[in-house]
């Protein structure tokens, strides 16, 4: 039988302001990818959205961005090498911290933004990325872009690695994902989205913003808690996986 995890991008409210559905997507997804308060999120979200994951008996990951709240983590920040290792023990362990403190197990980890994005086809910062994980949480599994090269270097670093595809997102012929600056990059028709999920998984593919055919491996399928159809897309992409006899279920759960 197939199975695939489904993960969203969750905890992303930060003081006065709230982003996203959070108690509803924490029901329909299988991972949450919990910000860790540098491009989004603060002390009492991360305690409060590790909760709920508790409650809804989601899998709970890390989910590091750059330093970078006004720009919500999706715009490059210069830091040097050794600077982004430093930041993501220091997001990895925060959330740890939160998660010991409900006696729930950190299960992932997952780049956000510019810093996804750029891990994706940078082998000195994926390396450096790989490095922070195996010194902070070496049994955690690492989402990855499927084929990109954060994916091989994860597997090459001896961790367990998710190949990510997004629902949401829209494809370069190279398997990269179009930039949020062009119009069209992100999806919301709930229909059409599934359509295309159950094609992912079942079919090992998706075609391009050119048509062209692009090969991937759906070991985890994200849908973006920020998005404004977010709990529409999700509820619609596990019906429809379900109805074609997929199981899903968090990365890794027996």
């Amino acid at each position: 039988m197939l199975r695939v995890d489904m993960n969203a991008d969750l905890g992303e409210s930060f003081g006065a302001y709230t982003i996203g559905a959070d108690e509803t997507l924490m029901r329909l997804v299988t991972s949450a990818n919990i910000a860790c308060g540098f491009h989004a999120g603060d002390p009492s979200v991360m305690e409060r959205t590790v909760a709920l994951a508790a409650e809804a008996g989601t899998a709970v990951g890390a989910h590091p961005g750059y330093p970078d709240l006004q720009g919500f983590g999706r715009r490059h920040v210069g830091m040097t090498l050794g600077e982004i290792r430093a930041m993501l023990i220091y997001q990895i362990g925060a959330l740890r911290g939160f998660c010991a403190a409900r006696s729930v197990p950190l299960r992932h980890v997952k780049l956000h933004g510019a810093l996804y994005n750029e891990a994706a086809v940078d082998r000195d910062l994926a390396r450096t990325v790989c490095q922070a994980v195996r010194d902070v949480a070496p049994e955690v599994s690492v989402f990855c872009l499927s084929g990109s090269v954060m994916l091989s270097e994860a597997e090459r670093a001896g961790l367990r690695a998710a190949s990510e595809v997004f629902a949401d997102r829209a494809y370069n012929d190279d398997g990269t994902l179009v930039s949020r600056k062009t119009p069209g990059s992100v999806l919301h028709d709930a229909e059409a989205v599934a359509r295309r999920v159950v094609g992912m998984v079942r079919d090992g593919a998706v075609e391009s913003v050119n048509g062209n055919r692009v090969p991937l491996r759906a070991d985890s399928i994200c849908v973006h808690g920020d998005n404004a159809a977010a709990v529409e897309l999700a509820r619609r992409v596990r019906e429809a996986l379900e109805a074609e006899g997929v199981a899903v279920k968090a990365f890794g759960a027996e």
